[in-house]
């Protein structure tokens, strides 16, 4: 597999305009897009995602906020063959590979269950396709 580098972190919070303000004031992230639950930050060559969860510690213990997953980026070229070595290596796919947000994704879970994915788009991209 030929992951890249780092593409996004994608963070569950419990108040949007707070944790927008927090990455916007605190650690000078420039706000990229603004939706009713979920905000886009520029960080460098990647990016944070806020998605506002209000619901999570109300109905499931399980279900919490921080980071929903970790993206890596990888070359269109790669994807497929990365995507048949996690089935090879009977890695638990989550969600894809499907075409999302102006790429390729597939989502899929470490040995501790942390959510991690493969993603061929940029923020450029994501911006056009959620514009």
């Amino acid at each position: 597999m030929k992951v890249k580098g780092f593409n996004h972190i994608t963070l569950i919070v419990g108040d949007l305009p707070t944790s927008l303000g927090y990455y916007e004031r605190i650690l000078g992230l420039k706000k990229i897009h603004h939706g009713n639950t979920d905000a886009y930050l520029e960080w460098g060559n990647a990016w944070i995602c806020l998605m506002e969860r209000k619901e999570y510690l109300q109905k499931d213990q399980r279900q919490t906020r921080g980071v929903d997953h970790i993206a890596f980026s990888i070359a269109e070229a790669d994807f497929d063959e990365a995507v048949t070595k996690l089935i090879e290596h009977q890695v638990q796919i989550v969600r894809g590979p499907v075409e999302r947000g102006g790429g390729r994704v597939v989502n899929f879970l470490d040995p501790d269950g942390v959510q991690l994915e493969l993603n061929t788009s940029n923020l450029e991209k994501r911006m056009k396709d959620w514009g």
